[in-house]
């Protein structure tokens, strides 16, 4: 709840400050925010990516003050205005500065203002049509409407207008009456979103019985040869237990299975039979290959067995972890090539594959099994929104996000991590399954209500069904980042307006 006031000292404290002094103080703001977001980076790097502490250390400083730039640059650019212009264009920019952190230099929108509200439902249902930017808008609206109201009843500044004090007070009941009607507005469209998927759960045949495998699997003996066959006995031991509940889908996380299963016949085979002896569809993920120019190019991929043991279809995961799973600017970089773990730099792929599954049974006497279509994010992919709307705009009725958070230990990364995947059920209205290595796995439903879910750092397996079939693309499914690009477009426009009444009153 705090990210409702959050921004409150920040706006008050820059209100009357130069550019430069604005520039600084919400550097520093952003840094101490992010420090405390991101810590994580320096346990990843440390304890599973065997660098040096200090190395570690001025990677998340680093990381932290390119983040922090963001924040500055709000300050700053809002200290060219002056009045009620500032508190009109806060929301709009910080929207603006939040896409473009999710897109410049391959992207990193973690930790977005939005995810904050991801347990609040009735407000993050909008997300289907703003996506998190929706949300963040709101919540900046609401922290200047504080901010103006405490300027409105103290004396500290002097008044936003030439109206005195009056004028001000004028013009915060104004902007408070406004982000009011706004609030009040998404929250209305949130229940009513709410009420429309319970009344529509409540008659849906179409279902999906799945399973989650969680193996619990330390990242030291993950890729150990000689932990190889207890890494995949625990995986099967765990697979056999959910069997039991006779899912249609089992999913075992990002690289459960510590070989190539295109290249290792002792352990493919053991896969096949596995699939076999279930009677389910088995979703896994696998690191994989294709022979490219006589060398072998690796792939960051998932494997779908159908309960016949054939592979009924693969991904090859799109947008990849920079210095995690590839090092950008190798010949440049090439002293943190240990950061790299494992196999090397992966290669991108290229297709937003779709998987069909079926339900083991029929919905009702006399009607034949159905078709299931899902994608696939793996990983660090479910954070960016654009991404994960493809799949479902090509047709995917659910989601399935397979992970590896390990890396993190037993810091907030993991809740953080779901946090987002949540915004991506909401925003396309699906389904999302989720397997983690170390959790936290979980159901959520497209309302973003997190249904089922894992403690951390435990071996277990849950069950559960999510609700398929439905055809009908959000507006957010169907056209992206709108909402986004528009608050560029008025931030933009509001500063050519302020430029002009700027230049105006120069020159009379």
């Amino acid at each position: 709840m705090l990210a409702w006031v959050s921004l409150v000292p920040l706006f008050i404290a820059t209100r009357k400050t130069s550019p430069l002094a604005s520039l600084k103080l919400g550097f520093i703001a952003g840094f101490v925010f992010y420090i405390g977001v991101i810590y994580w980076v320096v346990i990843a790097m440390t304890k599973y990516g065997g660098m040096p502490f200090i190395v570690s250390l001025t990677v998340l400083i680093l990381l932290s003050g390119y983040l922090a730039i963001y924040v500055s640059l709000f300050t700053f650019l809002l200290s060219y205005f002056s009045n009620q212009q500032r508190y009109i264009l806060a929301p709009f920019l910080w929207v603006a500065l939040e896409l473009i952190r999710a897109h410049f230099l391959t992207g990193f929108p973690w930790a977005s203002l939005g995810y904050s509200q991801f347990k609040t439902l009735p407000v993050i249902q909008i997300a289907d049509v703003t996506g998190v930017y929706g949300v963040s808008f709101i919540i900046v609206m609401v922290n200047a409407a504080i901010a103006l109201f405490i300027e409105s009843i103290t004396p500290l500044h002097p008044p936003l207008n030439k109206g005195g004090s009056g004028g001000v007070r004028q013009f915060a009941t104004r902007y408070m009456l406004a982000t009011a009607i706004l609030l009040i507005s998404f929250s209305i469209y949130g229940f009513w979103r709410i009420n429309l998927f319970n009344s529509e759960l409540k008659t849906q045949n179409s279902k999906l019985k799945v399973a989650l495998i969680q193996g619990n699997i330390e990242q030291d003996m993950k890729w150990d040869e000689r932990y190889q066959n207890e890494v995949f006995d625990a995986h099967v031991n765990l697979t056999m237990q959910a069997s039991l509940d006779k899912p249609d889908l089992i999913v075992w996380p990002e690289s459960a299975t510590p070989f190539y299963f295109q290249a290792d016949r002792n352990f493919r085979s053991k896969m096949i039979e596995l699939a076999q002896r279930g009677g389910s569809f088995i979703l896994f993920g696998t690191p994989g290959y294709e022979i490219t120019d006589g060398k072998n190019v690796p792939y960051n991929r998932a494997y779908l067995l159908s309960p016949h043991g054939d592979v009924a279809g693969k991904y090859d995961k799109i947008h990849l972890v920079p210095f995690g799973e590839y090092v950008p600017l190798r010949k440049i970089l090439f002293f943190i090539d240990k950061m790299v773990v494992g196999i090397g730099d992966f290669q991108s792929g290229e297709e937003y594959t779709i998987f069909k599954t079926q339900n083991s049974r029929p919905t009702f006497a006399g009607v034949p099994k159905t078709q299931n279509s899902f994608g696939v994010l793996i990983c660090f992919e479910v954070i960016f929104p654009d991404l994960v709307r493809r799949f479902v705009k090509n047709g995917a009725e659910f989601l399935v996000n397979i992970t590896n958070d390990g890396w993190y230990g037993k810091t907030a990364a993991s809740p953080q991590h779901i946090a987002m995947v949540a915004f991506r059920a909401v925003e396309n209205r699906v389904p999302v399954v989720r397997a983690a290595n170390t959790g936290i796995s979980g159901i959520i439903e497209p309302t973003g209500n997190i249904k089922k879910e894992t403690d951390i750092f435990v071996r277990t397996h849950i069950s559960g069904e999510i609700k398929t079939g439905s055809t009908v693309k959000t507006f957010y499914t169907q056209y992206g980042d709108v909402f986004a690009y528009l608050c560029v477009a008025v931030t933009l426009l509001l500063f050519f307006l302020s430029k002009g009444l700027t230049l105006k009153y120069k020159f009379i």
